[in-house]
């Protein structure tokens, strides 16, 4: 955006101790404006860097969320696919516990990723899940 956040809020650039301390020509050069006069001119410029920087930051926004949108792949499963769980917190009991459990056997595919699995010793899971937590098992 080339503007500091302190430069949009403050209308002037921030200045560190040291330059005050030491006499930088930064410090040394600072001319004391009329009041009225440089409050008028930034305050005309003000809302136009401003304007700029919301736009400029909206599209960097836009820029990202392409990005990353054009890296999902939604995996889509069959029934009878072979599939991981993503691990629920109270599994996870230490910290290098396994991640996703399973295998799961797809019985069920209910749409808009929502699916019915069951264990293959046991059976049926008798609740649904969604596909973004799930993964392919491969044996």
């Amino acid at each position: 955006m080339k503007e500091t956040p302190f430069s949009l809020v403050y209308e002037s650039d921030a200045m560190i101790p040291v330059e005050i301390q030491e006499s930088s020509p930064r410090f040394q050069n600072f001319v004391v404006e009329e009041p009225n006069e440089g409050k008028k001119v930034n305050l005309d410029i003000l809302d136009e860097v401003r304007d700029q920087a919301r736009i400029k930051a909206e599209a960097l926004k836009k820029r990202v969320e392409q990005k990353q949108r054009s890296k999902l792949r939604p995996l889509q499963f069959q029934v009878a696919d072979l599939v991981m769980r993503k691990a629920h917190p109270y599994q996870l009991e230490k910290k290098l516990s396994p991640k996703w459990t399973g295998p799961f056997r797809v019985v069920e595919v209910l749409g808009n990723g929502a699916y019915r699995l069951e264990t293959l010793e046991d059976g049926a899971i008798p609740r649904t899940l969604n596909g973004a937590n799930l993964k392919f098992y491969f044996s």
